[in-house]
């Protein structure tokens, strides 16, 4: 059985922002895993049911925690980068550059961790189109709506045991 981690990164204090914080919440109760935004980076290892962890922001140190996994699912939000409400892609580790110091892409974790421990996880990449991007916690009548479907996107994901 392979060991999963989904990675869920944004601001939930900024509205759509924090769309992957919403979508774990909804996949620890289905999953019967404690809310990862209480859990404080503490993960509980592999017992046949996925991890969860919530960030600000993705950075190099993730590295380390990724190797340990044959699998990853990064959520996040998207401000109409893409035609599709909810995107789903698999990725491959490669290192990107960003116009911005803050800002770590998922293939660029994925990179590092295979640069750094000899070996990465299989990836994929869920991003949700966010509309509103205030002071609040809660999402957009409209983000929410595509929240539950990413939710039903990566449940179907997490059903596809993949080759490691």
């Amino acid at each position: 059985m392979s060991k999963i981690l989904i990675i869920g990164y944004g601001n939930p204090d900024r509205e759509d922002d924090g769309v992957a914080w919403h979508i774990l919440e909804r996949l620890a109760e289905r999953l019967g895993r404690p809310d990862p935004a209480q859990a404080a980076d503490s993960l509980e290892g592999a017992d046949g049911v996925p991890d969860l962890l919530c960030r600000l922001q993705l950075d190099p140190d993730l590295a380390e925690t990724v190797a340990d996994y044959d699998r990853i699912c990064f959520v996040d939000a998207h401000t109409g980068a893409y035609a599709e409400d909810v995107r789903f892609e698999e990725i491959a580790g490669g290192f990107q550059t960003s116009p911005f110091t803050h800002h770590m892409t998922p293939e660029t974790v994925l990179a590092l961790a295979a640069t750094l421990h000899g070996r990465a996880p299989q990836g994929a990449v869920v991003s949700v189109r966010g509309y509103q991007f205030g002071f609040a916690h809660a999402l957009s009548p409209a983000t929410a709506q595509l929240a539950e479907a990413a939710t039903e996107r990566i449940m179907a994901w997490l059903s596809v045991e993949k080759k490691v």
